[in-house]
């Protein structure tokens, strides 16, 4: 088989799955570790045996432990602070598995990208949920977008649009 009609092929699994955890995320406020540990483990089996990686394989398994590590970080920062956890590890295991599959350096343009949809998103849950601020708020789907806009334009951040805001 043609290695491009391949590669398209694996990006379109790893999309469906991505946007089932979206789902997922947005009706249960759940990531489920069914899902998202297999996720991870495929991520660096793939980088590390296929010929088609999207990342080297030392990337692959340094961008899934420091997915994870950024949010649990993240997190524990915030229970130190207010005494209750300010996200999911569910969250931090779907970065894990994003940083598996596309390597450490994408993490970054991740982060920013659902950092910046999590608020426009979160400003519209607030209108629509009638401004409860301690509400549970999904930000899984926002990991998804910016994994998916990451998978298919790689670098997005730092070569189109960084050189044009410096």
């Amino acid at each position: 088989m043609d290695p491009k009609i391949s590669i398209w092929i694996i990006k379109s699994l790893l999309m469906l799955a991505l946007i089932y955890l979206a789902y997922i995320d947005w009706r249960t406020l759940r990531l489920p570790n069914a899902i998202t540990f297999p996720l991870i483990i495929l991520g660096i089996a793939f980088n590390w045996i296929s010929d088609l990686r999207l990342a080297d394989p030392s990337s692959a398994l340094l961008g899934a432990l420091l997915g994870y590590a950024s949010l649990w970080a993240l997190n524990a920062s915030y229970r130190l602070l207010h005494n209750r956890n300010g996200i999911g590890m569910g969250d931090a295991k779907l970065l894990a598995a994003l940083g598996a599959w596309l390597g450490w350096s994408s993490l970054p343009s991740i982060l920013l990208i659902a950092s910046a949809t999590g608020i426009a998103g979160g400003i519209i849950w607030l209108k629509w949920r009638g401004h409860q601020l301690q509400q549970a708020f999904p930000f899984g789907p926002f990991l998804v977008i910016a994994g998916i806009i990451e998978l298919l334009w790689p670098q997005l951040i730092p070569t189109l649009i960084l050189p044009k805001l410096i």
